[in-house]
């Protein structure tokens, strides 16, 4: 896994406008249909993580884990972020690809 270049990925997208944050906006993506992949911090809490991996598998959008709060929100030019959608197909590949998961 190849954190820097993962978070890089993650302001461009947000740039692009490819990225949401924070809960109520990653679940209304999620419920949509329109996330390609869902980011959840590594130090959020256990419920938040269990609510989007249930949600996530209910709507067969791949959850992963990465990162914490801080680093997350950073990278998007925002204040601390438990989670992220990302939008867009080509984004959540590259994403996936740094990451060390299968496309």
């Amino acid at each position: 896994m190849v954190p820097n270049k993962v978070l890089s990925l993650l302001g461009l997208a947000m740039k692009a406008g490819k990225v949401v944050s924070g809960e109520f906006m990653t679940e209304k993506e999620i419920k949509s249909g329109k996330a390609k992949l869902v980011i959840v911090a590594s130090d959020a809490s256990e419920n938040t993580k269990k609510m989007f991996r249930n949600m996530s598998e209910y709507r067969h959008v791949e959850m992963i884990e990465f990162g914490d709060k801080e680093s997350l929100g950073r990278a998007i030019g925002k204040e601390m972020r438990a989670s992220l959608a990302i939008i867009d197909e080509g984004f959540a590949k590259s994403i996936r690809s740094q990451a060390g998961l299968k496309n």
